[in-house]
């Protein structure tokens, strides 16, 4: 036998997981004609290894086994994961956000629905916080506010409109506020979590069975554009100028947020000259709800048009008594 084809049988034997000196010694101590010494069997181990550069690399080892990434046998981990959520297949979007049914507002709504439809975009993303939920959040509760069934329902009457006057496919994003029926669940009902028809994103499927769900804490990707609702970066002590400046400073890329209800743009480029832009979106929620009725809020949406797989133009817009602007 060769000393490659005696190499190949070793690591097969010993598998990926013995350390190639170690093998070089068994293999030298067996084979001593072979091998004129250790380093000699390292070196034919080292070379079917791919380890002396690619241009060794053979293609019995591109094909076999990959060394074992958990070589000591450590606890399976319980982390979890967030995969991006990718967009594709369409050309033209509406993006909103921060709707809070049923505290949404109908004029600015009619203004965002009117503009769009002469647009005629092939998706709309919600982009979290259709609705409130307000009755199960762990807030002090009105009792004359709308129940957890009544803003379901407003959901569903909400997204027939958007089919209705946009024809399109719609993909609706969790924000922290449909995070809030988890934590109930959590808290006050948690035998039922993990039972199948508890779950958020199958009670709003049975109402709205042709709507995507994009499950919240994801980054949804349209274009090469990030979006965020925006407390997938945590609620830590944190005031910048504006909220897209925040943005970069959390996310060090182009991106796109909502959950600050405020329409606002922010750019720098890198030491390579490469633009970097973060946008934050206006709601289309109450301007003046009863625990912050003075804020910096304001109406808004936005339009992206998809030009690639890494090429977009997103036009941010605001919304003054009732006018795009």
């Amino acid at each position: 036998m060769t000393p490659k084809q005696i190499s190949f049988e070793y690591r097969a034997k010993y598998g990926m997981e013995m350390p190639t000196l170690k093998l070089a010694r068994i293999m030298y101590n067996e084979n001593r004609l072979i091998f004129k010494d250790v380093e000699d069997a390292r070196g034919s181990l080292r070379y079917i290894e791919g380890k002396r550069g690619n241009g060794h690399l053979t293609t019995t080892i591109q094909k076999g086994e990959d060394r074992p990434k958990n070589p000591y046998s450590i606890p399976k981990s319980d982390q979890d994961k967030f995969p991006n959520y990718i967009i594709k297949g369409h050309s033209k979007g509406l993006i909103i956000g921060d709707v809070h049914l049923p505290y949404h507002d109908e004029e600015a709504i009619t203004a965002m629905l009117d503009y769009a439809k002469k647009e005629k975009p092939d998706f709309v993303f919600i982009n979290g916080d259709l609705l409130d939920f307000h009755s199960v959040s762990y807030f002090m509760k009105d009792p004359r506010k709308k129940r957890f069934s009544e803003e379901l329902d407003m959901m569903k009457e909400f997204i027939e409109i958007l089919k209705k006057a946009l024809n399109c496919k719609i993909y609706f994003k969790f924000g922290n506020h449909e995070e809030r029926y988890n934590h109930f669940l959590f808290t006050k009902a948690h035998e039922l979590a993990g039972v199948e028809e508890f779950n958020l994103e199958n009670i709003i499927k049975t109402r709205v069975p042709d709507v995507q769900i994009i499950t919240d804490r994801r980054l949804v990707v349209i274009g090469g554009l990030p979006f965020v609702h925006g407390h997938e970066f945590g609620r830590g002590v944190f005031n910048p100028v504006n909220a897209s400046r925040g943005l970069f400073l959390q996310a060090k890329h182009s991106a796109v947020k909502s959950d600050c209800h405020a329409t606002s743009e922010h750019t720098e480029k890198d030491i390579m000259g490469k633009i970097m832009t973060t946008f934050s979106i206006g709601c289309l929620c109450g301007l003046t709800p009863y625990f912050a009725s003075q804020n910096r809020w304001n109406h808004g949406f936005a339009m992206i048009d998809i030009l690639g797989d890494k090429k977009y133009k997103l036009r941010n817009y605001r919304i003054y008594n009732g006018e795009v602007l």
